[in-house]
């Protein structure tokens, strides 16, 4: 059985960590390059950096701060944000990402999933995804949730498969920051139709909320930010506590 991960997830907005609840009401949480240092030490599986505004602001992701960050961790890393074609996602390569992430721009475009899938291969890219519940359907949102489409998230998770995404990065926008678990129901139905791995994202507010979710959805990894930016969950005691629960993950 393959280790479930832990992520934590770094929302980066002009050159800082900041955190809010259901996409808004933004607060510092401290220097990006120490949290994921911190996290490194920790024992997390994986990073995540999501330049937050870039695609609202037309920016590109921050290239120095990936190099940064290359220079202080040794665990894979992510970065999203702003990233429309091939030179980018070559950048950010360049500069020391393992992975990147797509989001806004793949909608728009659905073809530069498929474009950045043979440039670099599946493994590189990963297809973010933040979803809201709207009547009885889940819609995908962009610009960091900030404009609804008619795309049902569903459908739009299974073409992105379909076009080389090697990894669904799925937030549940109405479950975002506020700490009241993930939402398995959804993520479950999500799992179960894909054959590449998901990670789970929005809502993390204990370790019994991580527990509950590879337990009732057998999703591959769950990503978090606030609970471990100030410390209201440490890795190590989170992974303890899984284990128990018979979840396998990896050592640090």
């Amino acid at each position: 059985m393959l280790s479930k991960r832990i992520i934590p997830c770094l929302d980066v907005k002009d050159g800082r960590t900041v955190k809010g609840v259901n996409f808004v009401d933004l607060r510092d949480a401290g220097d990006p390059v120490e949290l994921a240092w911190n996290y490194s030490q920790q024992g997390a599986d994986e990073l995540v950096f999501l330049d937050i505004t870039a695609t609202h602001e037309r920016r590109k992701t921050m290239v120095e701060l990936v190099k940064a960050v290359a220079r202080q961790v040794n665990i894979p890393f992510t970065i999203g944000g702003g990233i429309n074609e091939i030179a980018d996602a070559d950048a950010l390569l360049e500069a020391g990402a393992d992975k990147i992430s797509i989001n806004s721009a793949a909608v728009r475009n659905p073809a530069l999933i498929d474009e950045l899938a043979k440039a670099f291969g599946v493994q590189f890219v990963i297809v973010a995804v933040d979803t809201r519940r709207v009547g009885d359907k889940n819609l995908v949102h962009l610009n960091g949730g900030r404009i609804a489409t008619e795309k049902e998230t569903f459908d739009w998770i299974r073409e992105a498969e379909s076009r080389g995404a090697g990894e669904i990065l799925l937030t549940s926008m109405d479950h975002d920051g506020t700490k009241g678990g993930f939402d398995n129901t959804f993520l479950k139905k999500i799992n179960d139709a894909v054959h590449i791995p998901v990670i789970a994202s929005g809502g993390a507010g204990s370790v019994q909320h991580f527990v509950d979710v590879f337990e009732q959805t057998n999703v591959d990894a769950a990503l978090a930010a606030s609970v471990f930016h100030y410390g209201e969950i440490l890795i190590p005691d989170l992974k303890r506590v899984l284990k128990k629960n018979n979840i396998e993950v990896r050592e640090q």
